[in-house]
């Protein structure tokens, strides 16, 4: 029998509940519980879930022995098959207090840190354990609330809709906290809520996307924002047409540098000859590190050299002197600063606060075919990136993220980007809540700045260029609009805004004129 291997695997115990809920109720409800395993069997007592007959094993039992056996009396309800699927969890954890232990235990935390700065104890084995004390607790949970209404279902928050055109479904993402509604949805339910068994898909780099979409290999894709625009227009690829469903993050990149020129980059004039990583042609890390460079003089095309980067690739290229400098979404920020590699030299919430990076995509082609699918898909993805966005929930989305098929890194690295509490690698801890943020809304002014940038940088013509009609065509705003308000959100009533820049106003009513002023304040 597999055990669970992770923490965010625990909530897939539908097949041995008897509750009617979301998966994500697990979650929440062991969440709630005790820090103590003593408080939470004494809880339970008071709540009269064990009867007294039960409490008479005590007098034969050892303390462990009659914990273990009151579960499992609570958890089966005389089911032998149940019984022994739980005894088979705890056998793999190496006992019910080793599960416990390490799922509530004071210093839990504490241990979990330590296990992955000096690997004195597996990583996965202790997740492993804390999997099995969720999957224990969620069944007591499941199996009383079974017992009270078998044939009534709990609200699941959510119309299923029953014109799906199809429920299976892969999403190809590239593993950075970017991607977090995306990914999230998976291990927390929200695909589930919305009728759809949908597999998240690793890939190696954003030109692998862009191939698979258009060879009809992913459903819908995690892309970044400029990618849509590239891709229907045919810059760097044939042709095909994509739409922007709704934005999966603002913020949340930043520029980091090499330690050893820690003494010597004060501002964006100092990067001259440097190697510099950014994850793709068309992504806002090229833009922005192109913005950021020619306002200290800098020629991004002469001056320096900056090339595509894979996001898993650059903290290695950085390590082994291949970059100086990157320009890359998180976590990999954080992680060379974890690995003492590079320092964050400037968050790029603070050279336009509010911008978008990612988001997801799906062809037209696609949507066409499956119009009910991609709408349900997209509400799941939206009302994902509401819960991200909450801080509150942001240590949990940290642990559901970190397993090997999702994001693959250190739980204090994912937590460090996603709660805004961090070390910059200069020996300075900061807190900026706002570091990262989840807010779906496609605002159409991002795809004009977007579009501007392009044929400022040559990435795209401006002869002829019509940057409303790219805007209208290929960023689904009315829609993601009319999706939030389904979920009770509240989406701005505009679809453009003037964007605030570090160094500049974006108008978008007239984009041509604000690369025109640019062009003539920076030379380029």
């Amino acid at each position: 029998m597999t055990v669970f291997p992770s923490t965010s695997e625990s909530i897939h115990t539908r097949c041995y509940c008897g509750g009617h809920h979301l998966p994500q109720d697990h979650w929440q409800f062991l969440a709630s519980m005790p820090s103590d395993p003593t408080d939470w069997l004494s809880d339970l007592v008071k709540m009269g879930v064990y009867r007294s007959d039960a409490l008479n094993m005590a007098k034969t039992l050892t303390q462990v022995d009659m914990r273990e056996a009151l579960l499992l009396k609570n958890i089966s309800g005389g089911n032998p098959a149940r019984e022994q699927f739980c005894r088979d969890l705890i056998k793999e954890a190496g006992g019910l207090d080793q599960a416990m232990a390490a799922a509530f235990g004071v210093h839990a935390v504490e241990f979990f840190s330590n296990t992955i700065r000096n690997g004195e104890f597996s990583r996965r084995e202790f997740l492993k354990r804390v999997a099995v004390a969720g999957a224990l607790v969620a069944l007591a949970s499941c199996s009383q609330e079974g017992s009270q209404s078998e044939d009534t279902a709990s609200d699941t928050g959510a119309d299923i809709p029953s014109n799906l055109e199809k429920t299976e479904l892969k999403i190809g993402f590239i593993p950075i906290t970017c991607a977090t509604p995306i990914v999230m949805s998976e291990p927390l339910g929200f695909y589930e809520k919305y009728g759809l068994n949908v597999s998240v898909v690793k890939m190696p780099n954003w030109a692998a996307v862009r191939d698979s979409a258009i060879a009809g290999e992913l459903d819908a894709y995690h892309m970044l924002s400029p990618m849509p625009i590239a891709m229907t227009l045919g810059l760097g690829s044939a042709t095909f047409p994509v739409k922007l469903a709704s934005i999966e993050n603002i913020n949340g990149q930043a520029i980091t540098v090499a330690i050893k020129h820690r003494d010597t980059v004060k501002g964006p004039a100092d990067f001259k000859g440097f190697r510099i990583g950014v994850p793709f042609p068309f992504s806002m890390h090229n833009l922005l590190m192109r913005y950021y460079l020619a306002t200290g003089g800098l020629n991004p095309d002469t001056d320096v050299q900056i090339f595509p980067v894979p996001p898993p690739d650059s903290v290695a290229k950085m390590v082994s002197d291949e970059i100086d400098a990157m320009l890359m979404p998180d976590p990999f920020n954080q992680r060379a600063v974890f690995e003492g590699v590079g320092y964050i030299h400037m968050l790029t919430k603070d050279l336009w606060d509010g911008h978008p990076c990612c988001a997801f995509a799906a062809s037209q082609d696609w949507i066409t075919e499956n119009p009910n699918t991609f709408r349900a898909v997209n509400k799941a993805i939206i009302d994902a990136a509401s819960y991200a966005d909450d801080p509150a929930n942001r240590k949990d989305i940290a642990a559901a993220l970190i397993d090997r098929q999702y994001l693959n890194q250190p739980l204090p690295v994912v937590e460090a980007v996603l709660t805004g509490t961090f070390e910059d690698g200069l020996g300075n801890t900061l807190n900026v809540p706002d570091r990262i943020g989840f807010d779906p809304y496609p605002w159409k002014s991002f795809a004009k700045w977007i579009s501007s940038q392009m044929v400022r940088w040559d990435l795209m013509s401006g002869e002829g260029v019509d940057y409303e009609q790219i805007a209208q065509d290929i960023f689904l705003t009315d829609l993601a609009a009319e999706l939030q308000t389904e979920l009770g959100q509240s989406p701005p009533t505009e679809v453009e805004r003037s964007e605030t820049l570090k160094f500049d106003e974006f108008d978008p009513s007239d984009p041509a004129s604000y690369v025109a002023a640019q062009i003539e304040e920076f030379g380029q």
